[in-house]
């Protein structure tokens, strides 16, 4: 994730995750399992209910599929992980 470019929007648009997008063949099921979906989406939650509001309709959408997450759901992980990456400087001065 280090080479990626950040983003400006939590979620974008064009992420239209369904759960007919989750693996179903064990091929896939064995390739999503070697990805850290759970621990990720669970670290996008903390940050969420402690420090990052705006992240709220993004981390709930891929919250949906932590049981059995496709490739498609991943890649939102990853945006909303390039969304945090391009906006950590921001913050509210009181």
């Amino acid at each position: 994730m280090a080479e990626e470019r950040p983003v400006t929007t939590p979620l974008a648009g064009d992420f239209k995750l369904s759960s007919k997008q989750c693996p179903r063949s064990p091929e896939e099921e064995e390739e999503m399992s070697r990805l850290s979906y759970t621990s990720a989406v669970g670290s996008l939650r903390y940050a969420m209910i402690y420090t990052r509001p705006d992240l709220t309709c993004a981390v709930s959408t891929v919250n949906w599929f932590m049981l059995n997450p496709g490739k498609q759901h991943w890649e939102a992980v990853k945006w909303v992980l390039r969304y945090l990456r391009g906006t950590a400087r921001l913050g509210l001065v009181f």
